[in-house]
């Protein structure tokens, strides 16, 4: 069985409607089952029919996929998925955020204290979610300098290099651990764009605002969880008991991705995911535990994806070491944050059956100039 990301595309005169990445052509799942659920131009109907609904149709799919309803992927233009409720991004690799209190922190303890007993999160901006292609036009805000605040343009624009997961059957909370695959379908990559000097200005003392709501992108496929048992493992063993609402003891929902990261072509990390502290069932019964609810679109993403090895940094923050350590490229050009032009990938694999690896697809952005005409909102 193939993974069968699922998402949606159009053809040139003719309704967004549900298709599944089948090599390098598209299923049309609206055509191929006749059911009206995949002819909305969303996921969203069918996220929300849950997990029956989403076996019945996979175990439909080899079928459909030998029959006359696909269409070349170059020849469809690609669409965001589902309609984005929520968006919560966390803080969960251990990796990423040493690092980030050893360069914002020197010489004090890189995890503040609550790190070990809680994934830590931030409700983003659901409207400014995007499909991979969306340009990354360069924000403006508040920066620090040595005068004071000024306004202007971002000067060390960064990327997150993530992986999220997509709620389909809405509930009340909290959501336990073990319910985790009864409400969430499947994965997709996500690039949480940062500015981080918009960020260290604004952060203290509330968190995450202007420097993250500009853009996050997510890649156009979905990739059923159903796709991903061969991925599964367990997460790293952990030094401190978690409460009991977050045990996941014996789930085993750590995943074996291998993430890619590509800066204008060149591969610059390639960040393993098996190593994330905290688990998606975890993240979910976090979220969920004061009584927040589900719904259908809800998108949480893992935090920046980061490994033990300088090559397995998931953003430029860290691969510059705070922009202390250019990168090079193979132009000759060096980057610590990005520059106007630059274009970022992130692409993503899996094992599959049979030692086979499977795709989840890429996310892309390109970076243009600032608006020139920032005081006329």
């Amino acid at each position: 069985m193939t993974a069968f990301p699922h998402g949606v595309f159009s053809t040139p005169g003719t309704q967004p409607r549900t298709g599944v990445l089948v090599g390098d052509e598209v299923l049309d799942l609206a055509a191929a089952s006749g059911d009206p659920v995949h002819a909305t131009g969303s996921l969203d109907a069918f996220l929300a029919q849950g997990p029956a609904a989403w076996a019945a149709v996979r175990e439909q799919l080899p079928r459909w996929a030998d029959g006359p309803h696909r269409v070349p992927l170059a020849d469809v233009e690609l669409h965001l998925p589902f309609t984005v409720a929520d968006y919560v991004d966390f803080y969960s690799s251990r990796h990423h955020a040493e690092n980030v209190g050893r360069i914002f922190r020197p010489g004090s303890p890189p995890l503040t204290p609550n790190w070990e007993h809680l994934p830590i999160g931030y409700h983003g901006r659901a409207g400014t979610v995007a499909v991979s292609g969306t340009d990354v036009v360069r924000p403006c805000g508040q920066r620090l300098d040595d005068d004071g605040p000024t306004f202007g343009p971002s000067r060390r624009l960064d990327i997150e290099a993530e992986v999220g997961f997509v709620v389909g059957v809405p509930a009340p909370g909290p959501v336990a651990v073990g319910a985790f695959a009864d409400h969430v379908f499947g994965v997709c990559l996500v690039n949480d764009w940062s500015a981080r000097d918009l960020q260290a200005w604004e952060y203290v003392p509330l968190g995450p605002f202007l420097g993250k709501s500009f853009l996050t992108s997510v890649s156009p496929w979905v990739v059923p969880l159903a796709a991903l048992e061969h991925a599964r493992v367990d997460p790293p063993p952990r030094a401190t008991a978690v409460l009991p609402y977050l045990d996941d003891a014996g789930l085993r929902w750590g995943l074996d991705l291998t993430l890619e990261v590509r800066l204008n072509g060149q591969v610059v990390s390639r960040p393993p995911f098996a190593p994330m502290h905290w688990t998606a069932p975890q993240q979910l019964a976090h979220l969920t535990v004061n009584g927040a609810t589900l719904r259908t679109g809800d998108l949480f993403a893992s935090g920046t994806v980061s490994g033990p090895d300088r090559d397995q940094r998931g953003s430029l923050l860290e691969l510059s070491w705070g922009g202390t350590e250019p990168i090079p490229l193979a132009d000759g050009t060096t980057r610590t944050y990005l520059e106007d032009g630059d274009t970022v990938t992130i692409s993503a694999t899996a094992p599959g059956p049979g030692g086979t690896r499977i795709g989840l697809g890429e996310v892309t952005g390109t970076v243009r100039p600032a608006r020139t005409d920032w005081s006329t909102p």
